[in-house]
């Protein structure tokens, strides 16, 4: 049961991104007279691509959004990250730590994870090792992105150990068939109700318990 790579989700598990995404956005609706929450932010949008939220806003609220809406929230986000973002709380000690191949597949942009990676200086880290929801036909809770991660990778999906912190991406990583861990250490997700998971699926929130939680995983050790 040996993982050969790990597939890491970028927001909200690498980058703690998340509340500023949500904050941007809501501000953003609140302009166009459309009021939306964090809660249903988290609810509906996390871990869903830009089109695919734009789409569910079109459809939840019955008003169309200008033609530049997706252009302007962009810059407004990438702005907020040069100044506020973070990477996640010891992702970086982990890393540095990590003996396994690893790369990133992520609903996000090519041009957002690109400036996310830029911003918290690993952009050299994994270099082509990242893939984006724009390079598959259906993104995440299809299965179809990690398993392009995973090709591109030269990893069986069954080797492959997916780190998740949103239920479209927990939805996705079993349907490729891959291993799965639940991040849950992000803002966005801090002081809320525990995510209702799969049987069998495992939710951790400090990166200093992922080396013994990937022990186990190798070793066949039961879920708890």
């Amino acid at each position: 049961m040996q993982v050969e790579l790990i597939i890491f989700d970028c927001d909200g598990v690498i980058a703690d991104s998340e509340v500023l995404s949500a904050s941007v956005l809501i501000d953003q609706l609140a302009a166009l007279g459309i009021t939306v929450t964090p809660a249903h932010v988290r609810r509906h949008f996390l871990g869903r691509s830009f089109p695919t939220v734009a789409q569910r806003i079109r459809e939840q609220f019955g008003q169309p959004l200008p033609d530049s809406f997706e252009a302007d929230y962009r810059a407004r986000l990438l702005d907020r990250f040069a100044m506020e973002l973070r990477p996640t709380s010891g992702f970086m000690a982990m890393l540095d730590a990590l003996q396994i191949p690893s790369c990133i597949a992520t609903s996000s942009s090519p041009q957002r994870v690109g400036r996310t990676l830029e911003v918290l200086g690993l952009a050299g880290h994994f270099a082509d090792r990242v893939f984006t929801a724009s390079q598959v036909r259906h993104g995440k809770p299809a299965p179809d992105l990690f398993l392009l991660a995973a090709h591109r990778m030269g990893c069986a999906p069954a080797d492959a150990l997916v780190i998740e912190d949103s239920a479209p991406g927990v939805a996705a990583a079993r349907a490729a068939g891959m291993r799965i861990l639940h991040y849950a250490g992000g803002a966005h997700l801090r002081g809320l109700e525990p995510m209702v998971l799969p049987e069998g699926v495992r939710s951790f929130d400090n990166w200093g318990d992922f080396s013994q939680l990937l022990l186990d995983l190798q070793q066949g050790a039961p879920i708890p």
